[in-house]
């Protein structure tokens, strides 16, 4: 793998994303990946992977948007670093359940319907390209420091 090939992949990767496109996201990942949220559980393979992703593809958080900031390239091992910003559109968000209702009430008693928070992707690839590990980094807890002026 060369840079421009990981950053192509990390491109059409959050473009899947910012398209709420879970099929495609998922061509990304190869069939034994690890994917790390950043909450403490560790999701391997594509089946649990993609469940992972669906609460957001079913828009339980509203619409979602990844900015890339900057990333830092390892061809050498095949490794990158994306940092970013998550804006989040609450005003149509289908929470599931009486917790996220909850959480989406106070979310817009707080900070209003649009937000956004910041964070960091690291990818690890296969000889293939294909994404073979994805940890994410933010600041977790009960919930992400969230800020409206990101939103």
């Amino acid at each position: 793998m060369i840079a421009t090939q990981i950053i192509d992949t990390i491109t059409k990767f959050t473009d899947a994303f910012n398209n709420n496109d879970l099929d495609s996201v998922m061509t990304f990942f190869s069939d034994d990946a690890v994917y790390e949220p950043g909450d403490g559980k560790t999701h391997k393979g594509k089946a649990e992977i993609r469940a992972a992703f669906e609460p957001q593809f079913k828009n339980e958080y509203g619409k979602m948007r990844f900015d890339d900031h900057d990333q830092v390239i390892d061809v050498e091992n095949r490794k990158a670093a994306f940092r970013w910003v998550c804006r989040h559109d609450i005003s149509h968000a289908k929470p599931r359940g009486l917790a996220m209702a909850l959480r989406k009430f106070v979310t817009l008693l707080v900070v209003g319907d649009r937000f956004g928070w910041q964070g960091v992707d690291v990818f690890h690839f296969d000889a293939d390209g294909k994404i073979n590990g994805k940890f994410s980094y933010g600041s977790f807890g009960s919930r992400p420091y969230i800020q409206r002026e990101l939103g």
